[in-house]
């Protein structure tokens, strides 16, 4: 449940913002906040908390804002920006060569697969569906608030951005250690331990 836990604080803020985004954005602070040193206290390297630390910049910033200004009108784009801000770590992280999925998926592999191509391919493709969703998401999401439609509407694209790219990843995976294990045991195919794939579909 990898990326489920990941974005527990994002799932928080959807759930409570309609209330009191105040609250909300500080509430997922704490949330993010507290796995992120429980995670580096375990051992987890940088690259492994990419997600982690996008997530907790980006509600000390809300927070920040929320409590500063209650009635802001970035109050009307936040869900949005929140899908814009994920696709920018996503992104990012691509874009610097260290997929925020490689640094997830090792936490469970074992360190001699991480240097594994078809491990960094894996991770490569899922980090590139997931900007994908999240740009996307973010695009939809903005053009729901800033025409005022109707709070499901904008409910269901975030959801979509979420469930589209976890199941992907799940069903990708799969089919990738499918391969693994048919490879092994072809003499002739190459050698690629089936326990590289693990985590990413968690």
């Amino acid at each position: 449940m990898s990326y489920v836990r990941g974005f527990l604080p994002w799932i928080a803020f959807a759930a409570v913002s309609g209330v009191a985004w105040q609250w909300a954005a500080l509430l997922s602070l704490a949330i993010g906040a507290f796995f992120l040193v429980k995670e580096r206290r375990a051992g987890a390297s940088a690259d492994g908390q990419i997600l982690d630390l996008g997530t907790v910049v980006y509600f000390t910033v809300l927070t920040v804002i929320a409590f500063a200004d209650p009635h802001s009108p970035f109050q009307d784009y936040v869900s949005g920006a929140s899908s814009a801000w994920l696709a920018l770590v996503a992104g990012g992280s691509l874009l610097v060569g260290r997929p925020f999925t490689l640094g997830i998926a090792k936490r469970s592999a074992p360190p001699a697969l991480w240097q594994n191509p078809v491990f960094i391919r894996t991770s490569t493709v899922l980090a590139g569906v997931w900007t994908a969703a999240f740009t996307l998401s973010a695009i939809a999401t903005l053009l729901c608030e800033a025409t005022g439609a109707v709070d499901a509407l904008r409910i269901l694209v975030q959801i979509l951005g979420f469930a589209v790219p976890m199941a992907f990843t799940r069903h990708y995976v799969k089919k990738v250690r499918a391969r693994a294990v048919a490879a092994a045991a072809t003499p002739a195919g190459p050698v690629v331990d089936p326990r590289a794939f693990p985590a990413a579909g968690r």
